[in-house]
């Protein structure tokens, strides 16, 4: 039976997943977890408020709030005033969290390095178009 597209998807990006928390361990940023990931990567550049988060990762408010919390106390974000609602407040990356980055971007462009490799230039730009193109109607909170 061929692989359904589901499967064909998933692994290599659990394989990416994996690239990037091996490299995030072994720089001492060992403490987060593939969820809080997902809500830390969805901050916006001036920060963003925990109800877009929410949305943006597909998770409830509350859910949205508990793994802030968790990665609050480890240092990678910080809650700050909404300058635009005195009643808000903005979720934003904190040094530890900036500090983390690197790393994680690092890891990921060696992945699409090998991949690269193995695909060869015109069939990995092709993997990214299509890619690219499928989230202009999978992922909701595109800007």
């Amino acid at each position: 039976m061929p692989d359904d597209l589901g499967m064909l998807l998933y692994l290599p990006y659990r394989e990416l997943e994996n690239r990037v928390f091996a490299a995030l361990a072994e720089a001492g940023f060992d403490d987060v977890t593939p969820a809080q990931a997902r809500v830390f990567q969805r901050i916006g550049r001036n920060g963003s408020r925990l109800t877009e988060l929410a949305e943006a990762a597909r998770i409830t408010k509350q859910t949205a709030g508990f793994l802030v919390d968790q990665l609050e106390r480890a240092g990678y974000v910080e809650r700050t005033p909404d300058p635009t609602d005195a009643r808000a407040r903005l979720v934003r990356i904190a040094e530890r969290g900036l500090r983390a980055i690197p790393v994680g971007l690092a890891a990921i462009a060696e992945v699409e390095r090998e991949w690269t490799a193995h695909l060869g230039q015109r069939r990995m730009a092709a993997l990214r178009d299509a890619l690219t193109r499928l989230r202009e109607i999978t992922d909701p909170n595109l800007l």
